[in-house]
């Protein structure tokens, strides 16, 4: 049978592309990919996040995504500055102004990694995992156990 190997990308409804970009802009480094038709892309290195104008469903509450940042203290600060409501909790979730629901963490503290190229070209190759984050990846067979 097929292994899955990762996620391409996620695709996000939106009212507006371009209140959207605004929207993430203010909280996030963004790289736009592109623009097609009614769609936006937003590189994440190398994956990407599709935003699609045109909600077709009601607000998420227990369907989300989570999105690995570099720095989730800075993301928090951000969000605040922007005037996001943080959802309650111990992480740092978030509603959209189109009600996607998002949860941040960082890079450092979970098993999720990119290969050394992709960071060195993202500009992020000094991020160290956790020791936690890397137990888990050598429990897995995922790391290098003298790593």
């Amino acid at each position: 049978m097929p292994r899955l190997v990762g996620i391409n990308h996620v695709a996000l409804e939106v009212e507006s592309v371009d209140d959207a970009l605004e929207f993430y802009g203010r909280i996030f480094e963004l790289e736009l990919r592109g623009r097609a038709g009614r769609m936006a892309f937003i590189d994440i290195g190398d994956q990407f996040i599709a935003l699609s104008e045109g909600r077709t469903q009601p607000p998420d509450r227990a369907r989300h995504f989570g999105l690995v940042v570099d720095d989730k203290e800075a993301t928090r600060q951000a969000l605040i500055d922007a005037g996001v409501e943080l959802q309650p909790g111990r992480g740092l979730d978030f509603l959209d102004p189109w009600g996607n629901h998002v949860q941040v963490v960082d890079y450092r503290d979970v098993q999720f990694t990119k290969a050394p190229d992709v960071l060195r070209g993202m500009r992020l190759d000094d991020l160290d995992k956790s020791d936690r984050a890397l137990a888990e990846l050598r429990e897995k067979g995922l790391s290098d156990p003298g790593a």
